[in-house]
């Protein structure tokens, strides 16, 4: 059985209303990369992002952290 998504969580929240915004971000990830773009989709075990003209589907677990931008 797949694992449930909390919705309840406030970092659930806080992804979904980045969505439903379309809130520019940036995302680092462990390997130091980072993207700069939009919140597309999110799931229990990764978060869709668009940005410079591609989309990537990233693991959760390689987010180091996704910050707001302006």
């Amino acid at each position: 059985m797949a694992p449930e998504f909390e919705t309840g969580l406030p970092s659930i929240r806080q992804v979904q209303m980045l969505i439903r915004e379309q809130t520019a971000v940036e995302c680092k990830l462990l390997t130091g990369d980072v993207l700069t773009g939009s919140v597309v989709w999110q799931d229990t075990h990764a978060v869709c992002l668009s940005a410079d003209g591609s989309t990537f589907i990233l693991n959760r677990a390689a987010i180091a952290y996704l910050k707001i931008s302006g």
